[in-house]
Protein backbone atom coordinates (compact mmCIF):
# COMPACT_ATOMS: atom_id res chain seq x y z
CA UNK A 1 0.00 0.00 0.00
CA UNK A 2 0.83 3.66 -0.55
CA UNK A 3 1.12 4.65 3.45
CA UNK A 4 3.54 1.83 4.12
CA UNK A 5 5.66 2.07 0.84
CA UNK A 6 6.78 5.80 0.52
CA UNK A 7 9.83 6.59 2.84
CA UNK A 8 9.00 10.01 5.57
CA UNK A 9 8.94 13.16 3.06
CA UNK A 10 9.47 12.01 -0.20
CA UNK A 11 6.49 13.17 -1.27
CA UNK A 12 5.83 17.42 -1.31
CA UNK A 13 2.73 19.02 -0.72
CA UNK A 14 2.06 20.58 -4.99
CA UNK A 15 2.14 24.42 -4.56
CA UNK A 16 -0.81 26.58 -6.85
CA UNK A 17 -1.47 28.23 -9.27
CA UNK A 18 -0.42 26.35 -12.24
CA UNK A 19 -2.23 23.08 -14.47
CA UNK A 20 -2.85 20.83 -10.97
CA UNK A 21 -3.47 17.78 -13.34
CA UNK A 22 0.18 18.12 -15.26
CA UNK A 23 1.86 19.06 -11.60
CA UNK A 24 -0.25 16.00 -10.22
CA UNK A 25 1.22 13.57 -13.21
CA UNK A 26 4.93 14.99 -13.09
CA UNK A 27 4.92 14.28 -9.16
CA UNK A 28 3.48 10.38 -9.17
CA UNK A 29 5.68 9.90 -12.40
CA UNK A 30 8.57 11.27 -10.28
CA UNK A 31 8.01 8.85 -7.73
CA UNK A 32 7.34 5.96 -10.00
CA UNK A 33 10.85 6.80 -11.67
CA UNK A 34 12.93 6.99 -9.17
CA UNK A 35 11.10 4.10 -7.64
CA UNK A 36 9.76 5.26 -4.49
CA UNK A 37 6.65 4.12 -5.65
CA UNK A 38 7.42 0.46 -6.79
CA UNK A 39 6.84 -1.78 -9.61
CA UNK A 40 3.55 -3.62 -8.79
CA UNK A 41 2.75 -0.68 -5.60
CA UNK A 42 -0.88 -0.62 -5.96
CA UNK A 43 -1.89 3.16 -5.75
CA UNK A 44 -4.70 4.16 -4.27
CA UNK A 45 -6.52 7.54 -5.01
CA UNK A 46 -7.38 8.91 -1.58
CA UNK A 47 -3.97 8.35 -0.70
CA UNK A 48 -2.10 9.94 -3.17
CA UNK A 49 -4.94 13.19 -2.88
CA UNK A 50 -3.37 13.01 0.83
CA UNK A 51 -0.31 12.83 0.27
CA UNK A 52 -0.32 15.58 -2.34
CA UNK A 53 -2.71 17.46 -0.63
CA UNK A 54 -4.98 17.82 -3.32
CA UNK A 55 -8.45 16.71 -4.36
CA UNK A 56 -9.20 13.08 -5.99
CA UNK A 57 -9.54 14.41 -9.40
CA UNK A 58 -6.54 15.35 -10.69
CA UNK A 59 -5.46 11.87 -9.02
CA UNK A 60 -7.71 10.08 -11.03
CA UNK A 61 -6.95 12.28 -14.17
CA UNK A 62 -3.52 11.64 -13.76
CA UNK A 63 -3.68 7.96 -13.34
CA UNK A 64 -5.43 7.64 -16.61
CA UNK A 65 -2.53 9.35 -18.21
CA UNK A 66 -0.31 7.24 -16.53
CA UNK A 67 -2.38 4.41 -17.75
CA UNK A 68 -1.78 5.30 -21.48
CA UNK A 69 1.46 6.49 -20.84
CA UNK A 70 2.61 3.00 -19.67
CA UNK A 71 3.40 4.00 -16.90
CA UNK A 72 0.70 2.25 -14.57
CA UNK A 73 -1.88 -0.52 -14.93
CA UNK A 74 -5.87 0.08 -14.41
CA UNK A 75 -6.99 -3.20 -13.50
CA UNK A 76 -11.03 -3.71 -13.24
CA UNK A 77 -12.31 -4.07 -9.49
CA UNK A 78 -8.97 -4.02 -8.31
CA UNK A 79 -7.57 -0.04 -8.80
CA UNK A 80 -4.56 1.51 -9.91
CA UNK A 81 -1.08 -0.52 -10.00
CA UNK A 82 2.39 0.82 -10.94
CA UNK A 83 3.37 -1.38 -14.16
CA UNK A 84 6.23 -3.69 -13.96
CA UNK A 85 8.26 -4.10 -16.61
CA UNK A 86 8.76 -7.58 -18.49
CA UNK A 87 12.35 -7.94 -19.59
CA UNK A 88 11.60 -8.09 -23.09
CA UNK A 89 10.11 -4.22 -22.18
CA UNK A 90 13.40 -3.45 -20.60
CA UNK A 91 15.46 -5.01 -23.85
CA UNK A 92 13.64 -2.91 -26.60
CA UNK A 93 13.94 0.00 -24.62
CA UNK A 94 17.57 0.22 -23.28
CA UNK A 95 18.42 -1.12 -26.94
CA UNK A 96 17.29 1.80 -28.64
CA UNK A 97 19.47 3.47 -26.12
CA UNK A 98 22.29 2.44 -26.77
CA UNK A 99 21.75 3.13 -30.32
CA UNK A 100 20.74 6.56 -29.64
CA UNK A 101 23.56 7.66 -27.32
CA UNK A 102 25.94 6.22 -29.31
CA UNK A 103 25.21 8.19 -32.26
CA UNK A 104 24.81 11.21 -29.36
CA UNK A 105 28.70 10.43 -28.37
CA UNK A 106 30.10 10.40 -31.72
CA UNK A 107 28.40 13.88 -32.17
CA UNK A 108 29.78 15.07 -29.18
CA UNK A 109 33.40 14.38 -29.97
CA UNK A 110 32.96 15.95 -33.28
CA UNK A 111 31.42 19.44 -31.59
CA UNK A 112 32.55 19.81 -27.67
CA UNK A 113 35.24 22.39 -26.86
CA UNK A 114 36.48 22.86 -23.70
CA UNK A 115 33.84 24.26 -21.38
CA UNK A 116 31.61 21.24 -22.64
CA UNK A 117 34.19 18.81 -21.33
CA UNK A 118 34.58 20.97 -18.16
CA UNK A 119 31.17 20.36 -17.78
CA UNK A 120 31.45 16.76 -18.08
CA UNK A 121 33.98 16.17 -15.76
CA UNK A 122 31.87 18.15 -13.00
CA UNK A 123 29.54 16.00 -13.53
CA UNK A 124 31.26 13.20 -13.64
CA UNK A 125 33.23 14.37 -9.88
CA UNK A 126 29.57 14.63 -8.60
CA UNK A 127 28.75 10.97 -9.49
CA UNK A 128 32.13 9.54 -7.86
CA UNK A 129 31.30 11.27 -5.08
CA UNK A 130 27.60 9.90 -4.60
CA UNK A 131 29.30 6.49 -4.98
CA UNK A 132 31.89 7.04 -2.88
CA UNK A 133 28.86 8.28 -0.12
CA UNK A 134 26.60 5.31 -1.20
CA UNK A 135 24.32 7.68 -2.27
CA UNK A 136 22.33 5.89 -4.56
CA UNK A 137 19.66 8.71 -5.54
CA UNK A 138 22.69 11.23 -5.88
CA UNK A 139 24.36 8.71 -8.28
CA UNK A 140 21.19 7.98 -10.11
CA UNK A 141 20.62 12.02 -10.35
CA UNK A 142 24.22 12.48 -11.64
CA UNK A 143 23.98 9.74 -14.50
CA UNK A 144 20.85 10.75 -15.76
CA UNK A 145 22.74 14.60 -15.77
CA UNK A 146 25.91 13.14 -17.97
CA UNK A 147 23.68 11.57 -20.84
CA UNK A 148 21.88 14.22 -20.63
CA UNK A 149 24.92 16.61 -21.08
CA UNK A 150 26.42 14.34 -23.92
CA UNK A 151 23.25 14.27 -25.91
CA UNK A 152 23.03 18.48 -25.03
CA UNK A 153 26.59 18.81 -26.54
CA UNK A 154 25.75 16.26 -29.41
CA UNK A 155 23.69 19.73 -31.25
CA UNK A 156 21.16 17.32 -32.57
CA UNK A 157 17.33 18.72 -31.89
CA UNK A 158 15.47 15.62 -32.97
CA UNK A 159 18.07 12.71 -31.98
CA UNK A 160 17.69 15.17 -28.57
CA UNK A 161 13.89 14.61 -28.68
CA UNK A 162 14.21 10.84 -29.19
CA UNK A 163 16.42 10.67 -26.76
CA UNK A 164 13.53 12.37 -24.30
CA UNK A 165 11.51 10.15 -24.83
CA UNK A 166 13.30 7.14 -23.36
CA UNK A 167 15.06 9.20 -20.60
CA UNK A 168 13.08 8.45 -17.86
CA UNK A 169 12.25 4.74 -18.47
CA UNK A 170 16.00 4.44 -18.89
CA UNK A 171 16.05 5.60 -14.80
CA UNK A 172 13.49 3.60 -14.37
CA UNK A 173 15.76 0.75 -15.10
CA UNK A 174 19.05 2.08 -13.94
CA UNK A 175 17.76 2.85 -10.08
CA UNK A 176 17.47 -1.18 -9.38
CA UNK A 177 21.46 -1.36 -10.43
CA UNK A 178 22.82 1.87 -9.64
CA UNK A 179 25.09 0.68 -6.76
CA UNK A 180 25.60 -2.94 -8.53
CA UNK A 181 27.51 -0.87 -11.53
CA UNK A 182 28.82 1.70 -8.56
CA UNK A 183 32.89 3.05 -9.26
CA UNK A 184 32.82 0.89 -12.86
CA UNK A 185 30.26 3.39 -14.44
CA UNK A 186 32.10 6.12 -13.69
CA UNK A 187 35.27 4.74 -15.31
CA UNK A 188 33.56 4.24 -18.38
CA UNK A 189 32.16 7.62 -18.56
CA UNK A 190 35.55 9.06 -17.45
CA UNK A 191 36.99 6.60 -20.61
CA UNK A 192 33.91 8.03 -22.49
CA UNK A 193 35.35 11.90 -21.90
CA UNK A 194 38.54 11.44 -22.94
CA UNK A 195 37.34 10.27 -26.06
CA UNK A 196 35.41 12.88 -26.53
CA UNK A 197 37.98 15.78 -25.70
CA UNK A 198 40.46 13.61 -28.31
CA UNK A 199 37.73 14.45 -31.00
CA UNK A 200 37.89 10.60 -31.61
CA UNK A 201 34.57 9.55 -33.10
CA UNK A 202 34.64 5.89 -33.54
CA UNK A 203 35.81 5.89 -29.62
CA UNK A 204 33.49 7.89 -28.55
CA UNK A 205 31.07 5.74 -29.82
CA UNK A 206 32.19 2.22 -29.17
CA UNK A 207 33.21 3.41 -25.59
CA UNK A 208 29.20 4.70 -25.23
CA UNK A 209 27.85 1.44 -26.98
CA UNK A 210 29.97 -0.56 -24.66
CA UNK A 211 28.83 1.35 -21.49
CA UNK A 212 25.08 1.43 -22.59
CA UNK A 213 25.24 -2.32 -22.99
CA UNK A 214 26.95 -3.26 -19.86
CA UNK A 215 24.05 -1.32 -18.11
CA UNK A 216 21.26 -3.33 -20.11
CA UNK A 217 23.38 -6.78 -19.00
CA UNK A 218 22.96 -5.73 -15.28
CA UNK A 219 19.48 -4.85 -15.62
CA UNK A 220 18.93 -8.21 -16.56
CA UNK A 221 20.91 -10.30 -14.71
CA UNK A 222 19.24 -8.18 -11.71
CA UNK A 223 15.76 -8.56 -12.47
CA UNK A 224 16.55 -12.61 -12.98
CA UNK A 225 17.67 -12.56 -9.26
CA UNK A 226 15.39 -10.10 -7.83
CA UNK A 227 12.25 -9.93 -9.96
CA UNK A 228 10.96 -6.81 -11.57
CA UNK A 229 10.43 -4.30 -8.78
CA UNK A 230 14.66 -4.46 -7.73
CA UNK A 231 13.74 -6.29 -4.22
CA UNK A 232 16.19 -9.27 -3.24
CA UNK A 233 14.30 -12.51 -2.02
Amino acid sequence: MLSSGLPHGAVPKLERPGPLRERVYEALLDLITTRALRPGAHLVESELAGHLGVSRQPVREALQRLNTDGWVDLRPAQGAFVHEPTEEEADQLLTVRTLLEAEAARLAAAHTGSPGIAALEELCVTGERAVREDDVDGAVAANAAFHAKVMELAGNAVLAELAAQVGRRVRWYYTPVARQRGAQSWIEHRELIAAIADRDEARATAVMRAHTEHTRRTYHERAREDGPDGRHP
